[in-house]
């Protein structure tokens, strides 16, 4: 009888365990690079997978930079982030949900709207905050991590520092994803 509730138990336990471990891999991650095209002097925040680095080599974006990484998938206390295109300043420019409406990103000239990934709005560990700054002269928002000195973004020309949500830092254990086979 004893033996019966003990294996009884351990079942019970290692399907509670195998669904926490099975929720966890349905919230794949993502890594989000940001892009620079010297013909259009302009910025773009692109999440893997969004197009094909052919494509935007072919459009002459270089200068790949991984930011950071976020989820594929809504879940709690995560934020949607949208790309919108401006076809006037050639602008491409990541907003989170709500940060404006739609009207107003079609009032300035963005259209396009396309969900890129979703963004952790908590501050927890291994998050780093992001911020979107305005370049006046080239009329471009430019997604930029908090990380180093903001400062030299201000001395470059950049404006307008805005929170836009968290992304997530894989420094920790990215050396064991880029190692040779």
């Amino acid at each position: 009888m004893n033996k019966k509730l003990l294996l009884v138990s351990a079942i019970v336990t290692g399907m509670f365990f195998g669904n926490t471990v099975r929720a966890q891999d349905n919230d794949e991650m993502v890594p989000v690079y940001r892009w620079f095209s010297q013909v259009d002097r302009n910025y773009v925040t692109v999440a893997e997978g969004e197009y094909q680095e052919g494509q935007l080599l072919n459009w002459k974006y270089n200068e790949k930079t991984l930011l950071f990484y976020a989820y594929r998938e809504p879940g709690p206390n995560r934020i949607a982030v949208y790309r919108w295109f401006n076809p006037t300043t050639k602008d491409i420019a990541s907003v989170a949900e709500d940060e404006y409406s739609d009207d107003d990103m079609l009032k300035m000239g963005y259209k396009e709207k396309h969900l890129q990934f979703y963004a952790p709005i908590r501050r927890d560990a291994n998050r780093v905050a992001v911020y979107r700054w305005y370049v006046p002269k080239t009329r471009d928002w430019v997604t930029v991590p908090e990380e180093g000195d903001t400062d030299a973004y201000y001395k470059k020309g950049y404006r307008r520092k805005t929170f836009q949500y968290y992304g997530i830092k894989r420094s920790v254990d990215e050396s064991l994803y880029q190692q040779s086979l």
